[in-house]
């Protein structure tokens, strides 16, 4: 069975922060700033604590063919549940959407050299 690559991006907002907690989070906002957006098997994690209270992680996740990208989702959105809770960090609103990277069709020699392994 292949695999195929889903981006997934969970979306939501801190809720009931600490001073501390808001401190902490404001301390690595420059390791969380949006222009550093990645999809990653680890997760990127951005936010702007100062400007507003939403989050965006970002994973990329392989996934067997025959799963759906909703299964996809739900493994995104664990992963950045496990992340806030690890932290002690509530949160509120959290959505999560996943979307299959499309296969970058063969190229005109990748395309020759499967018609030759087809014939031999």
């Amino acid at each position: 069975m292949s695999a195929r690559t889903f981006r997934v991006i969970v979306r939501g907002a801190f809720a009931d922060l600490t001073a501390e907690q808001r401190a902490g989070l404001a301390a690595h906002a420059a390791e969380h700033e949006p222009l550093r957006a990645a999809f990653t098997p680890d997760g990127t994690l951005t936010y702007e604590i100062d400007a507003r209270p939403f989050f965006t992680f970002r994973f990329e996740i392989a996934a067997d063919t025959d799963t759906e990208a909703a299964a996809v989702a739900a493994r995104g959105e664990t992963r950045a549940l496990a992340w806030l809770d690890e932290r002690g960090y509530r949160h509120k609103h959290l959505m999560s959407r996943a979307d299959e990277v499309p296969q970058t069709p063969p190229g005109a020699r990748a395309r020759r050299e499967q018609r030759r392994n087809q014939r031999a």
